[in-house]
């Protein structure tokens, strides 16, 4: 999982959550937010640009069969939509998470998940994504 500002921090609960949450299926899920590892983080951003940030990740971490979940209010992300395209690139399933109008993520993912909220309002469009992340938990348990 992976976003920028409110939304690393939404990625963050989003994968305890999920992780944690899906023990109660079989098997359990394996989730791992990029936004968690600073050092990986900043010896991207310092060493090649900060637009690689998730990508460097992904490619390191993804396996067949593996979803990524992409966070952006604005859905114009640059680090965020290269992610995208290098999880395409690898055959995963991607789910994008926008606010405002969708921008360009909304409509380079698998599944939108869109909240329309008027442009700015980050507040608002963070909140629904992070309900919307409790929903999919609570069905997670509820489908065991």
């Amino acid at each position: 999982i992976a976003g920028n500002g409110g939304s690393a921090a939404t990625a963050s609960h989003m994968a305890t959550d999920l992780m944690f949450g899906s023990q109660l299926t079989d098997p359990a899920l394996r989730v791992i937010a990029l936004t968690d590892n600073q050092a990986a983080i900043t010896a991207t951003g310092n060493d090649l640009e900060f637009d690689q940030i998730f990508t460097r990740q992904l490619t390191r971490l993804a396996q067949p069969g593996d979803v990524l979940i992409a966070i952006s209010a604005s859905g114009n992300s640059p680090n965020i939509l290269s992610c995208v395209v290098a999880a395409k690139a690898m055959n995963l399933t991607t789910i994008g998470f926008t606010g405002f109008d969708g921008g360009t993520l909304a409509s380079v993912v698998r599944l939108s998940i869109h909240v329309p909220t008027r442009l700015g309002a980050y507040g608002p469009t963070e909140d629904v994504h992070l309900a919307v992340n409790h929903m999919i938990t609570e069905q997670l348990k509820c489908a065991r």
